[in-house]
C-alpha cells in the first residue's frame, strides 16, 4: 500500500514539472522582443493655446437720460434692431415737490415776462418818439429776450415732467429710447414698471439693455507667458468652440496685450483674434472657446515618435534602428520641430526606416 502511494506521488510530481516547463517555454516563445515604428512623412505644427470666449467687437449698454418708470418695452432678447428703432418708453415719475417747483417756476416766469414785455413795449414807443436813447432801448430789448427764453425753458421742463416729451428748437425731445446701432438684443435688464435712474455727469444711470453687432465677432482670451514671446499679429488662429465641437472656425491674431495680469497664480497675457471664417455655423456671444495660434507649420517632413528618440545628451541625439536583417544599431540624428508627440527628423534617417521601440522595463519587487 505504501509502495503504491509513493509511485503515485512520483507520477504527480513528474506531471507538475512537465506542466511548469511547458508554461515557461510558452512564455519565452511569446516574448517577441522589441517592436518597430516606421519613419513617415507628415505635418507638424508648433502652436500656442489661448483660452477665452467669443465676443462681439461692437457692444453697447443702453441707458436713459430721462428718469422715470418703464412704461413699455418694444423689443425682446434676440430681436434684431436698426438705428432709430424704439426700445423703451419711459414715463416721467416726478416727485410732488419736483412737479410743484416746475409748475410754480413757470408761473413766476410768466409774471416776470409779462412785466418785462410791458417795459419793452413802452420803451419801444418811446424810442420811436426819440424820448429815450437807442442804448437804453437795446437794454430793455435784451431783458425782454432773456425773460422770454427763461419762460420757454421753464415750460419745456414742465412739459418733460408732465408728459415726457417737448419741442426744443424745432427738435422733438421725448422719452422714447431708440437704438443707435444695427444689431441684436443680447440682454435686457429691466421690465415694464421698473424705475429708471437717468444718466448724468455724476451718476452712471440704470443699464436697460445690451446691444451688439453680431456679424463682427472676435475671440478674446489669455495665453501663458511661456508662449507669448513667440506670438505676432497676423498669425493664423484655429478656434475650437466648446458648444460646437464640429464647427470649423478660423481667425487671425490682431492684438497682444503689452501687459500681463495674474489669474489663479499664473501670469497671463490677453490676446484678441478677428474671426474670419465660420462657414454655416451660428456663433453666439459668450461661447467659450480654445484658440490654437499657429506659430510654425511644416509640411512634408520626416517624422518620428519623440518617445523613441534619446535626447539625454544634447551633443549626441540618438535612436535605435533595425535593418532588414533584424540587426539593431544606434544612430546619431538631427532633430527639429516637435509638437510633444512627434518630432521632425532633419538628418540621419530616411522615410520607411524602422525605429526600435523597446518594451517597458519591469519594475522589480525586491
Amino acid at each position: 500500500m505504501i509502495k503504491k502511494i509513493s509511485i503515485t506521488v512520483i507520477i504527480l510530481a513528474l506531471v507538475a514539472t512537465a506542466i511548469f516547463l511547458l508554461v515557461t517555454d510558452g512564455s519565452a516563445d511569446g516574448d517577441t522582443g522589441p517592436t518597430t515604428v516606421a519613419v513617415t512623412k507628415g505635418e507638424i505644427v508648433d502652436k500656442a493655446l489661448a483660452v477665452g470666449q467669443i465676443e462681439p467687437r461692437k457692444q453697447i449698454s443702453v441707458k436713459s437720460k430721462v428718469g422715470g418708470i418703464i412704461r413699455r418695452v418694444f423689443v425682446n432678447i434676440g430681436d434684431q434692431v436698426k438705428i432709430g428703432d424704439p426700445l423703451f418708453d419711459i414715463a416721467p415719475d416726478p416727485t410732488p415737490v419736483e412737479f410743484a417747483e416746475a409748475k410754480r417756476q413757470v408761473e413766476l416766469y410768466e409774471v416776470t415776462f409779462s412785466n418785462v414785455k410791458r417795459e419793452y413795449d413802452r420803451s419801444k414807443s418811446l424810442v420811436d418818439k426819440k424820448l429815450i436813447s437807442a442804448q437804453e432801448f437795446e437794454t430793455k430789448q435784451a431783458d425782454y429776450e432773456e425773460s422770454e427764453l427763461r419762460l420757454k425753458l421753464a415750460r419745456e421742463k414742465l412739459a418733460l415732467i408732465e408728459s415726457g416729451s417737448t419741442l426744443v428748437a424745432d427738435r422733438e425731445v421725448d422719452n422714447i429710447i431708440k437704438s443707435n446701432i444695427n444689431g441684436t438684443v443680447l440682454s435686457r435688464d429691466v421690465e415694464e414698471g421698473d424705475p429708471v435712474v437717468p444718466l448724468t455727469s455724476y451718476q452712471s444711470g440704470t443699464e436697460l439693455m445690451t446691444l451688439a453687432y453680431m456679424d463682427d465677432l472676435v475671440f478674446k482670451g489669455n495665453v501663458d507667458e511661456i508662449d507669448v514671446g513667440k506670438l505676432k499679429t497676423g498669425m493664423e488662429v484655429e478656434l475650437e468652440v466648446g458648444a460646437l465641437p464640429d464647427a470649423e472656425v478660423v481667425g487671425v491674431l490682431t492684438r497682444i496685450s503689452p501687459k500681463a495680469h495674474r489669474e489663479d497664480g499664473a501670469t497671463l497675457f490677453e490676446v484678441e483674434a478677428e474671426i474670419t471664417q465660420i462657414g454655416s455655423t451660428y456663433l453666439r456671444a459668450g461661447y467659450s472657446a480654445n484658440a490654437d495660434v499657429m506659430i510654425t507649420r511644416k509640411t512634408d517632413i520626416l517624422l518620428a515618435p519623440e518617445r523613441l528618440i534619446d535626447m539625454e545628451d544634447s551633443a549626441a541625439i540618438t535612436c535605435e534602428v533595425m535593418d532588414t536583417a533584424g540587426a539593431i544599431a544606434t544612430r546619431e540624428i538631427e532633430v527639429g520641430l516637435s509638437d510633444g508627440m512627434n518630432i521632425e527628423i532633419k538628418s540621419g534617417l530616411e522615410e520607411g526606416e524602422l525605429l526600435v521601440e523597446r518594451p517597458p522595463k519591469e519594475i522589480s519587487g525586491e
